[in-house]
């Protein structure tokens, strides 16, 4: 990897897994940055990252106020990034879910050619490992639904384990976006699909949350369900 790299990681109480989380990203890709954007954390998670940068210059922490949402801590994340150039961004969940170790796979495919790698639960098979079948069947079902409405020819758009080129997001008016959770990630797909990026995903085993709590929520999925029409709309009026 000759670029300058970047993951940007959210967090909201992910002390328990932040640490392990940063030594596991260290050995997957050694050369690899992490930004930690973390919404006022009552667990004290910004903390604990704060007393990490004192002897890791690899690691830096951008602090909001309060719980503002996954969509706009990834755009703060991805502005801050571009504003120092990097030229390759990923974006990651806290818990394990997303394995680091499939990052090298994520920046390999931009290598070969991709805007956009998405690590895919649905690419090959259904991979994902300690779900209950109600939450496989809605993750399942919300992958399709957007399929059907939006016609992207994504087989897992609302994952949340991504590799970006820069110039991609340049691109994109990342300040425009408010949605959060499956609708960011189906917006984030569906504007890059709009620009024309080659998209390719890349099979991964997602392996559901260990410590911490789930953040899935009742108005994150009618958020997804409604933004589907939202983009589709917007789209067929040419104010993407």
């Amino acid at each position: 990897m000759n670029h300058r790299a970047i993951v940007v990681i959210p967090t909201y109480n992910e002390r328990p897994n932040i640490e392990r989380l940063i030594s596991a990203i260290h050995r997957a890709v050694p050369t690899m940055d992490i930004l930690i954007v973390d919404d006022n954390s009552p667990d004290g998670t910004a903390a604990c990252v704060r007393e990490l940068m004192a002897s890791d210059r690899q690691v830096a922490l951008l602090e909001r106020p309060r719980k503002m949402g996954l969509g706009t801590a990834y755009c703060a994340g991805f502005l801050w990034a571009l504003e120092r150039d990097y030229q390759v961004i990923c974006q990651m969940d806290a818990d394990f879910s997303h394995n680091p170790d499939d990052l090298p796979r994520l920046v390999a495919a931009l290598d070969a050619g991709a805007d956009l790698a998405i690590g895919s639960r649905y690419v090959s098979g259904v991979n994902v490992v300690n779900w209950p079948m109600s939450r496989l069947l809605l993750s399942y079902a919300a992958n399709w639904y957007t399929r059907l409405v939006t016609g992207m020819p994504i087989n897992d758009a609302t994952g949340g384990f991504k590799a970006f080129r820069a110039d991609l997001l340049r691109r994109i008016d990342l300040r425009a976006i408010h949605s959060n959770g499956y609708a960011f990630q189906i917006e984030m797909n569906f504007r890059a699909w709009r620009l024309g990026a080659r998209i390719e995903e890349i099979s991964i085993v997602f392996v559901d949350r260990t410590d911490g709590v789930s953040k899935m929520s009742r108005s994150i999925i009618y958020e997804a369900a409604w933004i589907v029409w939202k983009l589709k709309l917007l789209a067929l009026l040419g104010k993407l």
